[in-house]
């Protein structure tokens, strides 16, 4: 839950009312601080700091990979799965003993490594008594939150803001003051409370100081603001220390007091004024009273108290916070402070900590008096911040690095970042003008960032201006200096291909079937398109193994679920439905994790092959108006591909005609075997004859040039339509098809002959066909083509026989994910591992996979699985 409101609503209030009235829980509690919001897994660490005597219970990875993070031990850079696991596995093994809630205030201020991971267990909590809620203060957004359920806390009632009003104002209220402040307050309880302390008697009782009108945290802060000023000068640098040092820890607190001669008497009198409780650890009445502290302050007093902070802090245990406060001490650029953080961001960057990294380094490059290594630094930064997601400081940094004497080398990392961060952010057509630019600045170079523009390109699609503007400059690249590399040979074997020659099939398919070359390892969407491109979706499907499999290991959540999109792609074209609904069900699950945006391919292929109107169309009509507003051609061709397989199914041969020229149009990669056969198969149903020929001519080329046997099955399987003598093609058609485990083209060939058969009189032949068809069609969830043979074979005069649709369909993606996964005999454990969830949540939705299934053990559910695949 998050618990959504302005600053002042009560936010705090309300959870610690709610929690204080419950008996036998177990609250974990942390505050987002805004000077944390740099120190990778700092939230995270703090909330379950009472939980780290467990680490040694959960699994060794999960153990070894929290601890690193955690800064408790040593070792590589750890996985943010296995972290996000590992916190998942703390929570839920304390939630064995006692109900846990975790609070996370003020979340606006969380560091990203500490939102995601939290955010990532708040989706995966399911049977166990544990609940995660998150303040979160207006206007603020924390994209890793988006979806959860919001409580949205509103303004008072106007006759409970006066009741409040009245109760905290002991003095007789002057009526326009009330007025006033009721009206400034809007409803906000703090203000309420603290708008009538600025006033003072005077003020209360004839108006005079009122406050401006401003918003109401403004107000609130301002109203602190001026508490504090009103306290003794030891109180006041009391309060700083404590707003610089927001883990709350006393002893650098008074240590730092007595390196600047606080004294103990002005915790007592800050105590007093009710703006900070000291004790066992150090809180503030507010999260707006230490920004107000802060604020206050002049930049010459918080140098003094960060320096003093770096002093008490102990350079051994705390290293990275110690060089942090030395840098918000440095009054001016100086190199050993520089060389401590850039120490700091190294440790970052082993912990796995990519934005902390970032952090470092930016302070570093900030502090660095030569202007070169300080223009070195900001992109150093900036690497990082792109590797973290963080696309708008990356450019920030990028900026400043800019601004600064780089020389070539640097002005091309520069346009290489804002390439990256461009891709990244759904700005493909952006891409391409960085890396034209960057290509002109490193001839050396110049064809690899070539290539990379024509990927970009192509993911915009085959029309758009950026895909065109990428072609020409590839075309026009210079001749490879010294030796050929594979990117050389790629880049003018693609530009031939995309000009149209399909000689040129042959080479490319070599090089794609060493999906292990690095050439592949940063083009995995070029690889995709041109895998389906070339006819050979066993081809994708490697390669989306490989990445998924890559991703695991190293925890790449960005790359993860496009290649687990991919393998569903694959998985529905050779018509594995349920392979595919799992995936595209871990997928998801994923991507809502993480906020990788959807890829619909997987989707819409699921859709289309299952053949269901209110699925396929709905989905159709969202990615085609969702392309459309995006000016994204190849999204907009595919989803008209499906559209085309999905009506030619469902036996609307016009509306398939339709979508599948549609998706011609443009020449996108991929439609040559997507959308192209549905045209001609639409066309021959439709009487279109020329259209037909014109169209298998297209398609005979391709899949001639192709050779794969679903390329030959399809070729063969639409011959036979338009020749005289179809009897051979069919025949190899089915055989092709077949071999090719290609299940819904193989029914789609065995339909074809079996219609052919029934009409040529060859009854018993055409009903063999035709029942094996339906057969297909029927177990693999091909409902629109199972209906098109159940058709023809009550023409042939029988009646379809009744095929047990698979009991695994009454599953959801996600039940459906965990049913597959025991059946290999994986324990709950395994399973969470797998699919980030914990074990009490995979025992959960066992137990509704039984009731669901009519069945009470795992073995009963292996040999149900083992059916159905």
């Amino acid at each position: 839950m998050v618990v959504r409101g302005e600053a002042g609503i009560g936010k705090t209030t309300l959870l610690r009312h709610v929690l204080d009235a419950q008996v036998g829980l177990r609250v974990l509690w942390v505050n987002g601080a805004e000077f944390e919001a740099d120190f990778a897994y700092a939230a995270v660490h703090q909330l379950t700091r009472p939980l780290h005597d467990r680490i040694g219970r959960l699994p060794a990875r999960q153990g070894n990979d929290l601890s690193v993070a955690f800064g408790l031990g040593e070792g590589s850079a750890p996985s943010q799965f296995a972290v996000a696991l590992g916190v998942l596995g703390l929570l839920s093994e304390a939630a064995g003993e006692s109900p846990v809630v975790c609070v996370v205030d003020d979340a606006q201020w969380l560091d990203r490594a500490s939102a995601q991971v939290l955010a990532f267990a708040a989706r995966r909590i399911g049977a166990e008594p544990i609940a995660l809620v998150f303040g979160l203060r207006d206007p603020h957004g924390v994209d890793e939150l988006d979806g959860l359920p919001e409580l949205k806390l509103s303004g008072l009632s106007d006759q409970a803001a006066r009741d409040l009003l009245a109760s905290g104002v002991p003095v007789p209220l002057d009526d326009r003051v009330r007025e006033r402040i009721l009206a400034e307050a809007r409803g906000n309880p703090l203000a309420l409370l603290e708008l009538p302390r600025r006033l003072g008697p005077a003020g209360l009782a004839g108006g005079f100081g009122l406050p401006t009108p401003a918003s109401p945290a403004n107000r609130i802060e301002q109203s602190y603001r001026e508490r504090v000023s009103r306290l003794s000068p030891g109180a006041r640098m009391l309060l700083l220390i404590a707003a610089s040092e927001p883990l709350g820890d006393p002893g650098l607190l008074w240590r730092a007091a007595d390196l600047l001669d606080v004294k103990p008497e002005a915790g007592t009198e800050a105590e007093a004024e009710e703006l900070i409780e000291l004790g066992g650890r150090s809180r503030f009445r507010h999260p707006l009273v230490r920004s107000a502290v802060y604020a206050a302050a002049s930049p010459a007093d918080r140098r003094l108290v960060h320096g003093a902070l770096a002093d008490v802090t102990d350079p051994q245990t705390d290293p990275d916070r110690r060089s942090w406060h030395r840098s918000q001490a440095a009054p001016r650029p100086d190199e050993d402070v520089a060389a401590d953080l850039l120490r700091s961001a190294e440790r970052a960057r082993r912990r796995g900590g990519a934005a902390a990294e970032a952090a470092f380094l930016q302070q570093a490059a900030s502090l660095t008096p030569d202007p070169r290594f300080r223009a070195k630094r900001s992109l150093a930064a900036a690497r990082a911040a792109l590797e973290a997601g963080a696309f708008e400081t990356a450019i920030t940094l990028v900026d400043a690095a800019e601004h600064g004497p780089i020389d070539d080398a640097g002005r091309v990392e520069a346009e290489l970042a804002r390439g990256q961060a461009a891709f990244f952010r759904d700005g493909a057509a952006d891409a391409v003008g960085h890396l034209i630019r960057a290509a002109g600045l490193d001839p050396g170079r110049a064809r690899l960032y070539l290539l990379d523009a024509l990927q970009a390109g192509l993911v915009v699609g085959r029309s758009s201006p950026a895909c065109r503007t990428a072609l020409q400059a590839a075309r026009q690249a210079p001749v490879p200096p010294g030796h050929r590399t594979g990117a050389d040979d790629l880049l003018d074997t693609l530009v031939a291909y995309l000009d149209g020659d399909l000689a040129t099939v042959s080479v490319l398919s070599r090089m794609l079937s060493d999906t292990t070359d690095p050439l592949w390892s940063r083009r995995l969407s070029l690889a995709a398109l041109l895998a389906v491109e070339l006819w050979d979706f066993a081809l994708e499907e490697r390669f989306a193994t490989q990445a998924v499999t890559a991703a695991r290991s190293s925890g790449a959540l960005m790359i993860l679920p496009v290649g687990l999109w991919m393998r569903a792609m694959a998985a529905a074209q050779r018509g594995a439905l349920l392979d595919a609904s799992a995936l595209l069900g871990e997928a998801d699950g994923i991507a809502e994790v993480t906020g990788v945006p959807v890829h619909w391919y997987g989707h819409l292929q699921v859709a289309a092959v299952r053949g269901r109107a209110a699925e396929a169309r709905p989905l159709i009509d969202r990615v085609l108006a969702e392309s459309r507003a995006r000016s994204k051609g190849m999204l907009t061709a595919m989803a008209h591909s499906a559209a085309a397989f999905y009506a030619n199914g469902v036996a609307d041969h016009r509306a398939a005609l339709e979508s599948a020229t549609l998706a011609l149009t443009d020449g996108d990669l991929s439609t040559s075997s997507m959308a192209l056969p549905e045209l001609v198969e639409a066309a021959v149903r439709c009487g279109q004859d020329a259209v037909a020929r014109e169209a298998f001519a297209r398609l005979d080329e391709h899949t001639r040039a192709a050779g794969t046997d679903w390329a030959l099955g399809v070729r063969a399987a639409l011959g036979a339509l338009l020749s005289d003598e179809p009897e051979a093609l069919h025949a190899e058609a089915v055989a092709r098809l077949g071999a090719g485990g290609m299940r819904t083209w193989h029914g789609r060939a065995l339909l074809h002959q079996g219609a052919w058969l029934r009409r040529d009189g060859r009854r018993r032949e055409s009903l063999e066909a035709l029942r094996a068809a339906h057969d297909l069609f029927t177990t693999t969830g091909a409902e629109g083509f199972a209906e098109r043979a159940r058709a023809e074979l009550a023409a042939a005069g029988e009646q379809a026989r009744s095929v047990t649709r698979g009991v695994l369909e009454a599953l959801t993606g996600q039940e459906l994910n965990i049913a597959r996964l025991v059946a290999t005999g994986a324990t709950s454990r395994e399973v969470a591992d797998r699919l980030f969830l914990s074990p009490r949540t995979i025992d959960a939705h066992l137990r509704n996979i039984f009731k669901k299934l009519d069945i009470t053990s795992r073995r009963q559910l292996t040999d149900l699985v083992t059916q159905a695949i």
